[in-house]
């Protein structure tokens, strides 16, 4: 299991994992024009986490768009953590959102719902995003 940096550009966020760490932080924009492709990496590398990573893991997500297709892509990026959960390691994750934006809010909680996930809210100023 590698680590995986990527720049943020204008359509694409940044994605820090660190498998070492335990940590995945994705920040930014996402409407890349193939999303699944974008995601493949962090999906795989969670797929190898879950076999053989670490006790705890820590997600950090901070996004201030995301379009319909990142939001399957997360979707399933919330369903390894899930399985990653459940096989009895401790996961953490931190959802930031810009002041105000009750959209990016409730996308956050949907996925906690959704998944039965424990998220961590946090109401940031723009210049913070």
């Amino acid at each position: 299991m590698e680590k995986v940096f990527i720049e943020p550009t204008r359509t694409t966020p940044l994605i820090n994992f660190d498998p070492d760490e335990g940590l995945l932080e994705m920040k930014g924009r996402s409407s890349p024009e193939n999303s699944i492709q974008f995601y493949q990496r962090v999906l795989e590398n969670l797929d190898e986490y879950a076999v053989s990573g670490g006790q705890e893991f820590t997600v950090n997500i901070a996004f201030e768009y995301f379009n319909t297709s990142s939001s399957k892509c997360l979707f399933d990026v919330f369903k390894r953590l899930s399985r990653i959960e459940a096989s009895g390691r401790t996961i953490t994750i931190n959802w930031y959102y810009e002041e105000g934006d009750e959209d990016m809010m409730e996308a956050g909680e949907d996925y906690s719902d959704l998944l039965d996930l424990d998220f961590n809210f946090y109401e940031i100023e723009e210049d913070d995003m």
